[in-house]
């Protein structure tokens, strides 16, 4: 959690706060299909266990964010452009809300969505 001390108080944001934020981010760019590990359900139910990894992980450290991204192209995005954009908007969008200065956004690609069948 970062901690800021202000007039009245102190300010924590968790962790899990930062992390929402950068789903919603990451969303918000076209191109991305999905914010997810890319774990298949039937790992899941195999191993009896849903939360065997996170979407998106931040660490904080020195009030110093750093955040990893997995998510789901659509087919036929150019995926060095999308990454970028999605670092770029996690980036400002978690700055702009909370004023943690982020230091990395990692974007891994985990999967494709396959095109919608047109009827």
């Amino acid at each position: 959690m970062d901690v800021q001390n202000t007039i009245g108080g102190s300010l924590q944001i968790s962790t899990d706060v930062l992390a929402k934020i950068a789903r919603l981010a990451a969303l918000e760019v076209g191109g991305v299909a999905e914010v997810t590990t890319g774990n298949s359900q039937n790992v899941r139910r195999l191993l009896g266990r849903t939360g065997l990894q996170k979407p998106v992980s931040v660490s904080l450290e020195d009030g110093v964010a750093a955040v990893t991204v997995h998510l789901t192209a659509n087919y036929g995005q150019k995926i060095m452009p999308l990454c970028e954009k999605v670092q770029e908007n996690v980036k400002q969008t978690i700055q702009n809300m909370t004023g943690i200065t982020v230091s990395r956004v990692d974007v891994l690609v985990v999967g494709l969505a396959q095109p919608e069948a047109e009827d």
